[in-house]
């Protein structure tokens, strides 16, 4: 019976997954053929590299390259990176989300609703930022640099944010040179745009410090336990002031993610503990990141 519970449950994650897929690839679509391309903007990452291939291909050589083709076909080399070095079922969703973004891009008709560039840039980066932030919300990755981060964290430990910094640079200057260079600060604006709704989307990395004050500290351990890949330092000894009953101090860092988990992890333990969460800015030490 338990098994059979969770081969349904994984049907059903599985289809979650293709269909956040599909409404990624409707997303970004929308933000190139309605935003981007009309308002010459480039989006960040492979996206981007694929619209300078594009813009290249068909300004100096006169070749009409799709920028949907582009997409998948620089995509490639990392499918094959992600399917050796991360897993099997990551790669089939992540060739899923890309193969269904750059079909869309191709399929869907473009409609010019502005030209004006700073329009362009924020809409466009708003709703490929949701988009990108919906997937990874959802544990779907959409490729490019995702594929190259993952990676490289697994195996050093270290983030390639630098990496990031610095493609996206190339991607702005190359904006600068082939479109004048307000389109390289308007394409700038669209970048951060992206990198802020995604933020907000994608609440995962987003880390908060938890304080719970509770005379059930087992209780409480073993339900957010339970619920939530999370250690947890208990402090003893605390007293409350009004009645001076004994409490227990228990502190643990989630994400804002897991917000709902603790919720239902307190009710269930300790309905009447006091629970107190704030933002963290900074974390030094390990501290767990489930993979997509």
């Amino acid at each position: 019976m338990d098994r059979q519970f969770k081969k349904i449950a994984k049907r059903h994650q599985y289809a979650a997954r293709a269909s956040t897929a599909f409404m990624y690839a409707i997303l970004v679509s929308i933000a190139m053929n309605f935003f981007w391309t009309p308002g010459k903007i480039y989006a960040s990452g492979i996206t981007g590299l694929a619209q300078v291939v594009s813009t290249v291909a068909g300004r100096y050589f006169g070749v009409t390259v799709s920028v949907a083709l582009m997409l998948f076909a620089l995509n490639v080399p990392l499918f094959l990176l992600a399917w050796k070095s991360i897993g099997h079922r990551f790669t089939v969703f992540t060739i899923l989300s890309v193969g269904l973004a750059s079909i869309m891009i191709k399929v869907l008709h473009p409609i010019t609703l502005s030209t004006d560039p700073i329009i362009c840039a924020i809409f466009g980066g708003a709703v490929n930022g949701y988009g990108t932030g919906l997937a990874l919300k959802n544990g779907i990755s959409t490729g490019g640099l995702d594929i190259l981060g993952i990676t490289i964290l697994r195996r050093t430990g270290r983030s390639i944010g630098s990496i990031n910094i610095a493609f996206n640079i190339f991607i702005v200057v190359a904006a600068g040179f082939l479109y004048g260079w307000p389109y390289a600060f308007y394409s700038t604006i669209g970048l951060i745009v992206n990198a802020r709704v995604m933020d907000m989307t994608y609440t995962r990395q987003q880390k908060m410090q938890v304080m719970i004050i509770t005379d059930r500290p087992k209780s409480v351990i073993d339900s957010v336990q339970n619920n939530i890949r999370r250690g947890i330092t208990i402090v003893h000894g605390a007293e409350g002031a009004y009645n001076h009953n004994e409490k227990t101090i228990l502190f643990t860092i989630i994400s804002r993610y897991e917000m709902p988990e603790l919720e239902m992890a307190m009710k269930v333990a300790d309905p009447k503990a006091f629970v107190s969460i704030t933002d963290t800015i900074k974390i030094l030490g390990h501290f767990y990141e489930p993979t997509l």
